[in-house]
């Protein structure tokens, strides 16, 4: 399993900041985290599956895209953009 780490609103949304996932790409990670925990539902992925553009995905540190891979003892970080006027 992956160890997922999730920040600012996400991370209050979940009651945590450190979850383990399973999935074999990014995009199955973030699915089965969402089913996992309801809180999250909509907030990573659209209504299509589609990452949301507000959120930025990074797997051992580096920019990843839905279809990256994703390994055993990977370290994913999900950040939402940060904005402000």
């Amino acid at each position: 399993m992956a160890i997922v780490r999730l920040r600012g609103q996400l991370e209050k949304l979940a009651g945590s900041s450190q979850l383990t996932v399973e999935g074999d790409t990014v995009t199955e990670l973030l699915q089965a985290l969402e089913g996992e925990h309801a809180s999250l539902e909509g907030w990573i992925l659209d209504e299509r599956g589609v990452l949301r553009r507000h959120i930025n995905v990074f797997v051992n540190g580096e920019p990843a895209e839905p279809e990256s891979a994703v390994q055993e003892q990977d370290k994913i970080e999900i950040l939402p953009a940060i904005s402000g006027g």
